[in-house]
């Protein structure tokens, strides 16, 4: 799976003022829909390749070319909140009002509801997977306790959402994110290699594949859209595609199949 968390700016907002008054900021994050975006595009049309894009509502709002570029071009455009808010400090009111918010601007806007969430920051409430599952959502993509597909409970009772489960090590923000003023990362001095962290990733990879489980990259494009790492991205893609037995999908395509098959074969409801 293939997957871009399209945050924009969302991550450099001042939350206390809600207002976009870093522009600084505000430039980094926009790299992501002005340029990250257009070039992750090109490379996943030369390969042919599936994605799946989770969008903030606000980005929805400010880049609506961009977001139906992507819904044009045939990748799956997931949830990933309003205003990339954290859920676990949020009422299940408030959470439904969020994702409807979101939702039906991105509807008036590509015409497709999202089937798949991801919560932001991987922050979810106790009571998120019921709402999700109450608004009809397939998956989520936003826990990361195992390497494949599992359903969620709650009450006791399986719900009909599936978890697609990603990991920080498969993560390109926590390995080149950077920001001088506020510090990001807290206290600086890191930018890993582009070679090295490709490495881990290959190798992850090789892992994943000799035990038939689920690989998760979970990219920003204001991230991972800069040139030299699209290019390390492409040598990625190149080795993932070698063995011939790779499926690419979309979360959307990985939970129907769980539902039909993964469950089936693993002998039990996990």
């Amino acid at each position: 799976m293939l997957s871009f968390d399209l945050d924009g700016p969302t991550l450099w907002l001042d939350r206390a003022t809600g207002q976009w008054d870093d522009a600084r900021g505000f430039s980094i994050g926009a790299y992501g829909p002005w340029r990250g975006t257009p070039r992750l595009l090109d490379l996943l049309e030369d390969r042919s390749l599936p994605a799946t894009f989770f969008v903030p509502g606000k980005i929805v709002e400010q880049w609506p070319a961009v977001v139906k570029d992507i819904a044009a071009s045939g990748h799956e455009i997931g949830h990933h909140g309003w205003m990339h808010e954290t859920f676990f400090d949020h009422s299940r009111a408030a959470q439904r009002d969020i994702i409807q918010r979101s939702q039906d601007l991105l509807e008036r806007t590509t015409g497709v509801r999202a089937v798949g969430f991801r919560s932001p920051s991987g922050d979810i409430a106790a009571d998120t997977p019921t709402v999700l599952a109450e608004l009809g959502f397939s998956y989520s993509s936003s826990m990361r306790g195992d390497d494949r597909p599992y359903r969620w409970q709650a009450d006791g009772h399986a719900l009909d959402l599936i978890e697609i489960p990603a990991h920080w090590e498969l993560d390109d923000y926590q390995q080149f994110v950077y920001n001088e003023s506020p510090p990001e990362p807290r206290g600086l001095d890191r930018i890993a290699s582009t070679l090295t962290t490709f490495d881990n990733w290959r190798r992850e990879f090789d892992g994943y594949h000799r035990w038939g489980l689920c690989y998760v990259l979970m990219l920003h494009p204001q991230v991972i859209g800069k040139p030299q790492r699209v290019r390390a991205l492409e040598r990625l893609l190149d080795h993932m595609s070698r063995p011939g037995d790779v499926w690419f999908a979309t979360g959307a395509e990985i939970a129907d199949w769980w539902r039909s098959h993964g469950e089936t074969a693993s002998g039990r409801a996990i």
